[in-house]
């Protein structure tokens, strides 16, 4: 455990939990522009969160302890990678646990307990939304496995500190094949993982279409705005990680001032411009047939194979 290490493990989380609302605000605010509307402004994600937190808490007849207890679950597991992940610095507060494996771990152990959640509630649509969860993170936990792990191979680790800083020490790496083919597999990943077009639409509650919002019907006051906070986090979290596996330029190699600095705003400036690229894609893309997501799903799972594939023979 380094200096810069332990910097990262505590700005990030900061920068997370208070950012990611934000980041939410200036998605929606550009989709809301390029539809010719006003839009609501950056800050109404955590308007309303602050309107939620203020709400009676309200718990559905017959749940259990697993309805009540998956929003700190999935608040929990976003924390713990966010601290261990290395955003800010090219180390981590805790380099054990910031070992691939390990962090797909932890957001996969969010899902699971959000879609137990919503089959605890006895509803058809809990049930339905669990139901296609469960399809989609069953190819897209393998995917982001099989992507990242393309780029270990040729660091000899799985630790994502050691895969980040082959690259700085290499930025010709990035633009290699092994790199594109996980960086398009990645990105149908963050696609999936996050509940965005073409596989989910946030914005709407149609009981055909929904798959993340089936899950939360039965939330309300603070317990839904846990479940909508840790939603934000876990897009910064993915975008984050995307950012920084393939584009790692600025971030802090040492524990200066100077260099954390730079390293934040690095940081904070990828991840707005990846999000306002997210968002801007979605206004010209359409929902894809629920039948037809395990197709895209599949073919970024045969993306990151052939990434692998080819850095074990470009090696």
């Amino acid at each position: 455990m380094s200096a810069v290490g332990i910097v990262g493990g505590i700005v990030q989380p900061i920068v997370v939990l208070g950012g990611s609302p934000l980041l939410v605000g200036v998605m929606r605010q550009i989709r809301a522009r390029l539809e010719g509307r006003a839009g609501a402004g950056i800050l109404q994600p955590w308007r309303d969160l602050r309107k939620l937190l203020r709400k009676e808490p309200i718990t559905p007849r017959g749940t259990s302890e697993v309805f009540r207890v998956a929003p700190l679950v999935l608040v929990a597991t976003t924390l713990v990678v966010a601290v261990v992940t290395p955003f800010l610095t090219t180390s981590s507060a805790l380099g054990p646990v910031a070992d691939l494996f390990a962090v797909v771990a932890l957001l996969a152990l969010g899902t699971v307990a959000l879609a137990l959640a919503g089959l605890d509630t006895g509803t058809a649509f809990g049930g339905m939304g669990s139901s296609r969860e469960m399809t989609i993170i069953a190819l897209v936990e393998p995917t982001l496995l099989v992507a990242i792990f393309a780029l270990s191979v040729r660091v000899g680790s799985t630790n994502l500190a050691s895969i980040i800083t082959s690259t700085v020490d290499d930025p010709a790496r990035v633009i290699s094949p092994v790199s594109l083919l996980a960086a398009v597999a990645l990105v149908v990943v963050i696609v999936a993982e996050t509940g965005r077009l073409p596989v989910d639409n946030p914005s709407t509650h149609l009981e055909l279409t929904m798959v993340h919002e089936a899950m939360i019907l039965e939330y309300a006051g603070p317990d839904l705005a846990l479940v909508e906070l840790a939603s934000a986090m876990r897009l910064s979290v993915f975008l984050g990680l995307l950012a920084n596996l393939f584009l790692p330029w600025g971030i802090a190699t040492s524990a200066a001032p100077l260099a954390i600095g730079v390293g934040l705003l690095a940081w904070i400036v990828k991840v707005t411009l990846l999000g306002s690229l997210l968002a801007a894609g979605e206004v010209f893309l359409a929902k894809l047939r629920l039948f037809r997501v395990p197709e895209l799903l599949a073919g970024s799972f045969l993306l990151a194979l052939l990434a692998v594939a080819a850095s074990f023979f470009l090696a």
